[in-house]
């Protein structure tokens, strides 16, 4: 979907500038994502290898309504999970760290890195859209 300034405008505004997901300020290039995954269609294409045909998966989740502010790390990261996935891949993070990062490990060892198991929750679960005009 194609955003008006204005809309642009609004839809940084809605979390105070804030990227919807860590809270992180939205900067000058930061993405408009859809909350609910539109997911594109794939194919796959003799020497390019798999590449989007451009087509929604879930046109009608292509609407304003269904779109959050976020910071180009977040937004890159989340791709095409639902929020609840995005969510345990996340809560899974430290894991993985440990499993594939010997510098973590040793960071850990030392106490320069504590580890918390705590409950994922986005900046925009925390903080209420704010009205825009």
């Amino acid at each position: 979907m194609k955003l008006s300034k204005q809309e642009r405008s609004n839809l940084a505004a809605k979390f105070g500038g804030r990227c919807a997901y860590c809270g992180a300020p939205l900067g000058d290039r930061w993405h408009a994502d859809h909350l609910e995954p539109v997911r594109r269609e794939l194919k796959w294409i003799s020497g390019k290898g798999l590449v989007t045909t451009g087509k929604l998966e879930r046109p009608e989740r292509d609407i304003l309504a269904n779109l959050m502010p976020a910071c180009a790390p977040c937004n890159i990261d989340k791709h095409s999970l639902t929020l609840e996935q995005w969510r345990a891949k996340l809560s899974g993070a430290p894991s993985v760290l440990a499993r594939n990062n010997p510098t973590y490990r040793h960071a850990v060892r030392f106490g320069l890195v504590a580890e918390v198991t705590t409950e994922v929750v986005f900046y925009f679960e925390r903080q209420p859209a704010q009205a825009t005009a």
